[in-house]
Formats: C-alpha cells, structure tokens, sequence
C-alpha cells in the first residue's frame, strides 16, 4: 500500500491553498494536509484546522497567534502552533510533511520555497515570485536537497506536461519555442485613454479567474504574464527568444510546446487550478481533480492574438530584465510589488505601475546573483528606490 503523502499548504486561504485543499480533501487515501498556514487570516485558518486537524497550524503574523491558540483549543483542535516568517521556513523544511504547496503571494513565499528544497520535499511551486527572485539559488537547493519541483501555475504545468519527461534539455528534444498562453486580464482591448482612469476595482474584475488582489492587478498589467516568462526560463531551460506569450481570452489552451518538426502540442482545459494541482500532487498518475469535462464542440472557435505591448508595458520589462539577467528579474519584482500597492491604495495610476518599474531597473544596474542575504538587501534596495519614485513624481 503507497504511503498517504503528507501535504504543507502554505497560504491555505488563498485561491491556490483552497484548490489544493480541494483536491488533497478528495483523496484521503492519498492525501493528508499535516500542516496548514495563513497570512493573517486566523478566522479561516482556525476554521480549516477544526475540520482537517493537521499537526501543524502557522499564522505569518506573529500578533494572531495567542488568538490562533485560543481559537484553536475552543475547537477542540490539538496540534502544533508556530508563527512568523521564520516558522514557515522551518515548517515546509519539517519532517511533518514530505509534500509542500507553495501558495503564498509575493516575495514573502521564498524563504519556505527554498527551505522546502534543501529539505528534499516534493515542492508544488504556485509562488512564481521564488524563482523570478532567485531562481538560480531554487534550482541549486533543490540538486543539494535531491527535491522535486513541479510547477501548478497552469501555463507551466501545461508546458511540463506537453514535454517528454517534464524537464529536458530542450535542445536534445528538438523543442523550437515554449508558448505561454494569456487570458488578457480584465481590461484587455481598452486603449490608452481608457487605461488612464483605470480603478483598483476594475482592475482586479478578473473575467475567467477567481484570484487575489495583488495577482489580479499583475494580470491586467500583463505583469503576471512576464512573470511567467521569467519562470518558464529558469523551469525549463529556455532562452528569451524561445519562449512567446499569445493572448488567448478563453484561457482554455493554457500553453503549447513547438518542435522542430513543426509538431505544437498543447494542454487544454476549463481554467481552474484543480487540475494543474492534481497533476502534480499524483504525477505521473492522473486521479480526479473535481474539474469538469471540457465539451470542445460547445466552446466555440478558439482565439489567438499577439499581446499589446504598447499599452501593457510591464510585459516587456519582464523580458527586458530577463535578458539583463543576475538579479535585475528581482529588482523588477521588488519595484512591481511597491507599485502595485501603491495602486491598490488609490495612491498611483495604473499606467504608471509600468513607469515606476522601469525607473527601478534604470537606476539600479543589474548585479550577479551570489547569495541569498545578498538578494534579498537588493531587494530591499530596489523596494526603497521604488518609494522614491512614487515620491518623486506622485
């Protein structure tokens, strides 16, 4: 009988920790969610322990624990309670799992991520921010740590099921270009003027996905998008010029692989991250993600269209970084993440979300990546320099 995977969600509240939940709830034969954490929502986290009794529950926010603790004892609910940035490293580095799910938005998921690695866990990575930040140090702590890491955004999980054993060297398997595939965002087709008095609101009105506020003001800026680009670099050994993003509001096709041969094989499916999840919580087996069927014959005619790079700027500084290379994709990632707080406070306009990132990378020449405290100061660098652009100019 195959030993019942013991699962770390990180970010269980999230959009990602809630479809993994699903999935790993579906398949108590299989599964077992033994640690579960929250940012700072303690109402919900208390909520998903008295129901999945994990071994252990951490709140990021060390002010929410003493409340986590109570919550917790009038449930009934006896497990380990841990808090701070610190615990979760520790956490996804525990032996009380051997699987972790990275969910957690921002820059705040890396330290768990690379933990999860040197600790040699199956790392389910949704945390795209870890290796745009440092994907060099991810892919070096997971060869130490003898870990495995299996991408659950959906364009990556498509790309690394469309791809003979996941990973390869792409030039010894005669892959042309790897196709990520975008859904346009919530303000996709609107021009210059309209783009101008864009509100947080509208911005985070995603149409087809159900995500955060953060992520959903990265896929109306197309940022997302360049994060991905960034990723599927470092997952997959691409170089810039072979990997392409194409618009595709239907985002039923969620990525496609092109072969030297002419050959393109794509991944399709209704947009919902059960599947990608599913996919690598049971990978190489295929078990039941709760997604239902896609009927190809009631879909309708499926559309493609190049990206608007003029008005969606952020995607282009995505790959401008990446060919700069060292830790300018960190430095990009900092100056979004300020920015797009500024933006959801009211505070900046949505255009310049785009300006504030570009003023970043053009004051901070790009370094080499040597280790991590060095990341992260630049991190911290790039972070100030982007309040000084928004101070300077709103």
């Amino acid at each position: 009988m195959t030993a019942i995977r013991q699962v770390a969600i990180l970010g269980v509240t999230g959009s990602i920790g809630k479809s993994a939940l699903d999935v790993v709830t579906r398949h108590p034969d299989r599964f077992r969610a033994s640690i579960l954490s929250a940012h700072r929502n303690v109402t919900a986290l208390s909520e998903l322990c008295a129901i999945h009794r994990p071994d252990l529950a951490v709140i990021a926010d060390p002010s929410l624990e003493k409340e986590l603790a109570t919550r917790l004892h009038r449930a009934g609910v006896r497990c380990d309670i841990a808090s701070g940035m610190e615990s979760l490293a520790t956490a996804a580095a525990s032996p009380q799992c051997d699987t972790v799910v990275a969910g957690i938005v921002g820059a705040a998921g890396l330290m768990p991520s690379l933990a999860a690695a040197r600790a040699g866990k199956r790392l389910l990575l949704a945390n795209k921010e870890s290796i745009v930040m440092a994907g060099g140090l991810l892919l070096e702590a997971l060869e130490q740590g003898g870990g495995e890491l299996l991408p659950v955004d959906s364009e990556h999980n498509a790309i690394f099921q469309c791809l003979p054993g996941g990973r390869p060297d792409l030039h010894q398997t005669g892959v042309r270009r790897l196709i990520l595939t975008a859904s346009g965002g919530p303000l996709h087709g609107r021009d210059r003027h309209e783009l101008l008095t864009v509100t947080p609101e509208q911005a985070c009105r995603h149409p087809i996905w159900s995500m955060g506020r953060k992520i959903s003001v990265d896929s109306a800026t197309l940022m997302n998008k360049g994060l991905e680009v960034i990723e599927a670099h470092y997952l997959f050994g691409a170089p810039p010029h072979a990997i392409e993003v194409l618009v595709h509001p239907q985002s039923l096709v969620h990525a496609l692989v092109e072969y030297v041969d002419g050959s393109i094989l794509s991944q399709l499916g209704h947009p919902d991250m059960r599947t990608a999840l599913a996919q690598a919580l049971a990978g190489p087996e295929r078990i039941d993600s709760g997604v239902p069927t896609l009927h190809l014959n009631q879909v309708g005619p499926l559309h493609f269209e190049r990206p608007d790079l003029t008005n969606f700027r952020c995607l282009s500084l995505a790959f401008q970084s990446l060919r700069a290379g060292g830790d300018a994709p960190a430095v990009m990632n900092a100056a979004n993440e300020v920015a797009v707080e500024s933006f959801l406070a009211g505070k900046l306009p949505f255009l310049s979300i785009a300006e504030v990132v570009e003023s970043v990378l053009t004051e901070l020449p790009t370094q080499a990546v040597v280790d991590l405290p060095g990341l992260l100061e630049r991190d911290r660098i790039a972070r100030a320099a982007a309040r000084r652009a928004l101070h300077r100019t709103y």
